[in-house]
């Protein structure tokens, strides 16, 4: 890049006839010089790749390197990796990245690490700069993305117009897409993992994160294949579960295609109804789309309240007193009658299940052979499904503020 970084790693290099390299704190390439011999697989994967090797990484991170102050040697236990001299890139109290030397000899004298030293302090202004205005440019799009899904008409057309000012989106971007993430869990370190795999996995989307949800925006010519948001949702997932030792689980939601900036807002509701279908309906999977919902559809844009109050279906009531019957009926409903493949799913002789069906018409006075009566019972079990989704989010929601009291 033009802010000095390359020459000062091309600098270092040329005096001390070494390559040098500076990699991001997670260990990601930012900046290589040429090679002088002194190559090792994991430089070569590194600049080929911009990254090195998961196993490679954690085993360098295990060593403590964060907490350095100073150049230090790093022996790395893997085949084909030699040991290195490794400088924190620090500026402002902040590790910003690392600079590396391949020294396997252990030749580097005082002197040499005083230059990889300086150089790496001159690498963390640089760095630093670069991330003030990242960060300054990441807000003011951030506070654009959260105005172009205002409740508020005027705000929006305000957010349109300020996005293409910003000139964020080339003019060949007319298929906009949302994808929404959201996290369970209300600890911190969730929250701060939630944003660190947004940043991570977002490539050219445009991002906006909060304490439990965050979207990343496409736009573009054609729209992102279906395989392309999968990859995303993979990657956010993988390095989420990283950061939070797999003590957490994202849901994703993927609203439709829409054309034009002043959609966006509409591509965004769908996405998080649809993670939200994800989270309450766990047969749904952990990715959930708009369009592929079904029923689930209709019934997320009734309004909460509305629906936990409709979800109370008196003719389900008398199925409550053995589970069996429940899942009995919702898998006959979801296969629309077909007795042989529900017999098949639940594991049961025909017979069997004709018998349950009876004694489930019994139960509840419905006759499964009427349209208006399965329908009710379908809508019914769909209801209580997200029902007990919107019970349990408002019982986490509101458990911190019980115990704050007490």
């Amino acid at each position: 890049m033009a802010d000095g970084l390359q020459e000062i790693v091309d600098e270092l290099a040329e005096r001390l006839r070494r390559s040098v390299a500076i990699d991001d704190p997670s260990i990601r390439l930012l900046a290589a010089s040429r090679h002088f011999g002194d190559e090792d697989s994991a430089r070569v994967s590194s600049v080929l790749n911009r990254s090195v090797d998961a196993d490679v990484r954690d085993k360098v991170l295990a060593q403590g390197i964060a907490e350095w102050t100073g150049p230090g040697r790093v022996r790395t236990p893997v085949d084909g990796v030699q040991p290195r001299v490794c400088a924190p890139v620090r500026c402002a109290g902040l590790l910003l990245g690392y600079l590396w030397l391949i020294d396997p000899g252990s030749a580097l004298d005082e002197k040499q690490l005083e230059l990889a030293k300086d150089a790496a302090s001159r690498a963390g202004a640089v760095l630093y700069r670069r991330l003030v205005v990242h960060e300054r440019t990441q807000a003011r799009q951030e506070a654009i993305l959260r105005e172009l899904v205002s409740s508020d008409r005027g705000i929006r057309a305000q957010a349109v117009e300020d996005l293409r000012a910003e000139q964020v989106f080339p003019d060949s971007a007319t298929r906009f897409q949302v994808l929404g993430v959201q996290h369970a869990g209300g600890a911190e370190p969730q929250q701060v993992a939630l944003e660190a795999a947004v940043e991570d996995a977002s490539g050219s989307a445009l991002t906006a994160a909060n304490k439990s949800r965050a979207w990343l925006l496409f736009g573009r010519r054609e729209a992102p294949s279906r395989r392309e948001l999968d990859e995303a949702c993979a990657r956010l997932a993988a390095r989420f579960g990283r950061l939070t030792r797999e003590s957490g689980q994202l849901v994703f939601g993927i609203g439709s295609v829409v054309d034009g900036i002043e959609q966006i807002s509409v591509s965004y509701r769908q996405a998080f109804l649809a993670a939200r279908a994800a989270r309450f309906v766990p047969s749904l999977g952990p990715v959930a789309r708009w369009g592929e919902l079904g029923p689930y559809e209709l019934l997320l844009q009734m309004p909460a309240d509305d629906l936990v109050a409709a979800s109370h279906t008196p003719v389900l009531d008398a199925l409550d007193r053995d589970a069996g019957f429940i899942t009995t009926l919702e898998r006959f409903l979801d296969n629309a009658g077909d007795v042989a493949s529900t017999a098949r799913q639940l594991n049961i002789h025909r017979a069997t299940l004709y018998h349950r069906l009876k004694r489930i018409e019994q139960l509840t006075g419905c006759a499964l052979n009427r349209g208006d009566d399965r329908l009710t019972l379908h809508l019914g079990l769909k209801m209580r499904r997200l029902a007990e989704g919107y019970r349990a989010e408002t019982a986490s929601a509101e458990a911190p503020r019980i115990r704050s009291v007490s």
